[in-house]
């Protein structure tokens, strides 16, 4: 019998892991750009521990192994940022990062009062851009990341629960 994976928060002792699987998960990014020295690779682990200390962050764990994370802040104007969107290799193509990113919207809302919600990929990214696209994330421009390369940023309106009514 398979194990399920669990959503949830992650804990300071998690930068670690998360850490590793980031570097594992966007090698791919980096060839896609030629580019090794992309931000999530570069990324020292006291900063991971601090996004941990101050924004929404989620792992899926698979029994004790991290295999995919998120991160979530919010902005001022009620912007919930979504970022580090990463799920383990052999575990793609199964709806986990879907799941991950509906966790960052949730606790978004729920926590941080969230309006709208904004993220970015690679403009070479297409299994990303069809993961937001399918989530209801709409193209709103291009801007150029620190490590250059240009990205699509993608946004969406905080959508009300449907409530059904019956007479």
């Amino acid at each position: 019998m398979g194990m399920s994976v669990i959503i949830s928060a992650a804990t300071a002792q998690d930068a670690e892991e998360i850490l590793k699987l980031q570097y594992l998960c966007f090698q791919g990014e980096a060839e896609l750009y030629g580019n090794y020295r992309i931000d999530p690779l570069v990324q020292p682990l006291d900063s991971v521990r601090a996004e941990i200390a101050t924004q929404l962050v989620f792992v899926a764990r698979l029994g004790d192994e991290v295999v995919g994370s998120v991160r979530g802040s919010a902005d001022e104007d009620g912007t919930g940022r979504i970022g580090r969107l990463c799920v383990h290799p052999r575990l793609r193509g199964h709806g986990l990062g879907a799941r991950l990113l509906r966790a960052a919207e949730s606790g978004l809302v729920d926590e941080r009062s969230a309006t709208r919600f904004r993220l970015c990929t690679g403009h070479r990214s297409e299994n990303n851009l069809r993961l937001y696209q399918r989530a209801g994330y709409a193209a709103v421009g291009n801007e150029t990341g620190r490590d250059g390369v240009r990205m699509v940023l993608l946004e969406k309106d905080v959508t009300a629960p449907a409530y059904v009514a019956s007479a």
